[in-house]
């Protein structure tokens, strides 16, 4: 994916969420150069993971299959010295663009439509060999349990919400002609580097060409020199 992308999706998002007066925290604003005057004092936001992340799981069509992600909040299952049991991101899916199917081995999470166009979401259980099951799947829509068919595509206005338990699969877009859709991810602790699975092998981050210097540092990105 080539730097220019990634700047060019923070950008888009940064407008996005401005329009629906959705404010970031400071670290989302911070320019590579205000990284380098960071320093132990940010340890939390460089070991969990909080800022942007821009991804075209490695495929290379970031506007066919991508995501653009902010990390606001998130705990860490893995050091005992973070104690939060939660996160929270903000995502925001174009029209065309679809997150391909996966499911998180570990996290519960609660995927909400915050504005803009509806959010369409395909959802399987998965199988023994995790595989797609063809077993009726059953989700909790804003506290309303409902049990749907294999491969039921949900259509979520923006408020509504379902929550997605581990090891059910899930692919999401924004339906045709609506928009880019905002989307909420509030969830359990959040470790992209081991808790997802996706059903079509690929990456979750992505390589990066490096065609025009960074407007704003990915999450995975931070310096570690000095901390």
């Amino acid at each position: 994916m080539k730097r220019s992308e990634i700047n060019h999706a923070i950008r888009e998002a940064e407008a996005l969420l401005a329009l629906h007066r959705f404010e970031l925290p400071p670290f989302a604003r911070w320019t590579p150069e205000d990284w380098g005057a960071r320093g132990e004092e940010c340890r939390e936001i460089r070991d969990n993971m909080l800022g942007w992340d821009i991804t075209d799981y490695g495929l290379g069509q970031f506007r066919q299959i991508g995501l653009t992600l902010v990390t606001i909040r998130n705990g860490n299952q893995n050091d005992p010295r973070y104690t939060k049991t939660y996160a929270e991101k903000m995502l925001i899916s174009q029209e065309g663009q679809v997150c391909p199917m996966h499911f998180h081995w570990n996290k519960m999470e609660d995927i909400i439509n915050r504005g803009g166009g509806t959010l369409m979401m395909r959802l399987y259980n998965a199988d023994g060999q995790d595989g797609l099951a063809d077993t009726d799947v059953t989700v909790s829509g804003d506290g309303v349990r409902m049990t749907v068919p294999a491969g039921t595509v949900l259509e979520l206005a923006p408020g509504q919400s379902v929550t997605l338990t581990p090891r059910m699969y899930h692919a999401f877009w924004a339906k045709e002609g609506g928009g880019p859709t905002l989307i909420g991810e509030v969830s359990q602790c959040n470790d992209d580097n081991h808790d997802n699975r996706f059903y079509e092998p690929m990456g979750r981050f992505p390589a990066i060409e490096e065609d025009e210097p960074p407007y704003r540092l990915l999450c995975q990105e931070y310096p570690r020199s000095g901390w």
